[in-house]
């Protein structure tokens, strides 16, 4: 990967993102990976720099802390930092409600700051609850089990970030709560795709301070195996007795012969609960048995909004400092590629 010089950091052509990388210490990796390759899959023909952030009050271990102060900057330093685009992701959900979360106040802040300081920002999962709750106070609801699995997607509305897409998409999903179509309807957000058994999947809505919020309360940045390794962890939180009920198999994500593979396990484990068992557990057979089927939507979408970035850069060449109320509109384009990202801290 090259690094941009100061000419091409100020082009069109190069580009400014950055991640507030939430997840658990576990997963925070994983995610940086994810995204990063996602970006580097929807774009061939852009620079684009990916800066790291991190909320110092998500609660982590300290070997944690210090391998993310290593490469990610404190979110306090993203107030002054110009980018052209964000992506905040989500996190495994502690309390019941957000404003309970020792980390509520400086993801409020980031949602208030992302409505005028950014071209456009996608919220990923809890990230997507937590933006629509600090703009509008649309409050999450709690679903009866976990919704855990890959699920059919139907395009509702004509949308740039869906051009080119099918009229149907499969997408990864994996929380504990969800909207209500008609609060997101009623407060000005376009419903983009919807599962008829996971309920609203993306909407969109362009806030005052004129950024293009886009929310996702599914994963396209999955990998193939990422649900499968969330599978297992939750089941060895059963084995360690850490939770009370197995999980449930993913839903239209192994194929016959990886479900069979999967029931058998779970049989085994409930009549044996010990934390032993998980060293038994058939990942490498389970993972031949997975697929997928939602990468090439993702990088059509990451493409979609990456040419908006890029439109949006050619329109206001001093992003982020701009005034209320200057609004910049979606402009149906080419699908923009990027071949190139780095990541620095």
């Amino acid at each position: 990967m090259r690094s941009a010089s100061a000419v091409e950091l100020r082009g069109r052509n190069c580009l400014t993102i950055g991640l507030v990388n939430n997840m658990p210490d576990s997963a925070w990796e994983a995610t940086e990976r994810q995204f990063l390759n996602l970006i580097r899959a929807a774009t061939t023909d852009v620079v684009v720099r990916l800066k790291l952030f991190s909320l110092s009050e998500l609660p982590r271990a300290d070997t944690a802390r210090a391998q993310l102060a290593e490469r990610y900057r404190d979110i306090s330093e993203l107030w002054g930092t110009r980018l052209d685009g964000l992506i905040v992701t989500g996190t495994e959900p502690r309390a019941a409600k957000l404003e309970d979360e020792p980390y509520w106040p400086a993801l409020a802040k980031l949602v208030d700051w992302a409505r005028e300081h950014t071209a456009s920002t996608i919220w990923s999962c809890l990230a997507a609850h937590a933006a629509v709750l600090q703009a509008d106070g649309i409050e999450r609801q709690p679903l009866e089990q976990k919704l855990f699995g890959v699920f059919d997607c139907e395009v509702l509305a004509a949308h740039p970030l869906l051009a080119g897409a099918a009229p149907r998409l499969q997408v990864p999903h994996s929380r504990y709560n969800g909207l209500s179509d008609s609060a997101l309807a009623a407060n000005g957000y376009r419903l983009l795709t919807r599962s008829a058994a996971a309920g609203v999947d993306a909407f969109a809505r362009e806030e005052r301070g004129g950024s293009l919020f886009v929310c996702f309360q599914g994963h396209p940045e999955y990998e193939a195996d990422t649900l499968l390794r969330e599978y297992r962890r939750d089941i060895g939180r059963f084995l360690r007795r850490e939770q009370e009920h197995y999980p449930e198999t993913p839903h239209g994500y192994f194929s016959d012969e990886a479900a069979a593979l999967a029931e058998a396990f779970r049989a085994r484990a409930i009549r044996d609960v010990r934390q032993s068992c998980i060293a038994d557990f058939p990942m490498s057979a389970l993972e031949a048995g997975v697929e997928n089927t939602w990468r090439r939507s993702a990088i059509r979408m990451y493409a979609n909004w990456i040419d908006f970035l890029k439109d949006s850069k050619s329109e206001r060449r001093a992003l982020p400092v701009r005034g209320p109320g200057r609004r910049v509109t979606w402009r149906a384009g080419a699908v923009a590629s990027v071949g190139d990202a780095s990541s620095t801290g």
